[in-house]
């Protein structure tokens, strides 16, 4: 077998453990929602297992990624954009979705369990909750959203956000200089 294909298939597995973590799931659950068992699933991590389309479709469907994520497939002509998440100390990973310093920013995020810790900065957030619950704390106030709900605030005020239970929760998440606000139109 070609050197580049046996790297790329040896590849898989630590990827499938690394978004089941960064997903905080457990093989158990994994299993649960591909019906694929637990056995199986921890050959493919571990490398004992060469992974098929069969298997790889519904890991990538509860991952919520690409099959070309899933095998790390190297760029091609593609003119999509191919963002690069970055875990952050806390355990979340955010994916950057622009790069515009000074203008508002968007990324993707996954935020698992973690106490809350108040912060405050310069700028203006919205955050869109894509799967999960979060909990939201601003100054006082105390908020749950579900998936579909939104919020927007001031950051020079303080705030927190992250699960509003022990899953992780997936946001869209804006920030924008101090006097950004969302403008709305009919």
């Amino acid at each position: 077998m070609d050197p580049e294909v046996e790297q790329t298939l040896a590849d898989i597995g630590p990827r499938l453990r690394a978004l089941r973590h960064d997903r905080q799931m457990t093989l158990e659950g994994v299993a649960a929602e591909t019906g694929l068992s637990v056995s199986v699933l921890s050959r493919l991590e571990s490398g004992k297992r060469s992974p098929t389309l069969k298997v790889l479709i519904p890991l990538a469907r509860v991952h919520r990624v690409g099959l070309d994520q899933l095998i790390g497939a190297p760029a091609t002509g593609d003119p999509r954009i191919h963002l690069t998440p970055r875990r952050r100390p806390n355990g979340s990973v955010v994916v950057p979705l622009t790069h515009y310093p000074g203008r508002v920013q968007v990324f993707k995020q996954v935020i698992g369990p973690h106490e809350p810790r108040l912060v405050t900065h310069a700028g203006y957030e919205w955050l869109y909750v894509l799967a999960g619950h979060l909990r939201l704390i601003v100054g006082e106030r105390e908020q749950a959203l579900d998936a579909g709900e939104i919020a927007e605030f001031d950051t020079s005020e303080p705030h927190w956000f992250g699960p509003a239970d022990d899953q992780a929760v997936e946001i869209l998440h804006m920030f924008g200089p101090h006097g950004d606000q969302a403008r709305t139109r009919t």
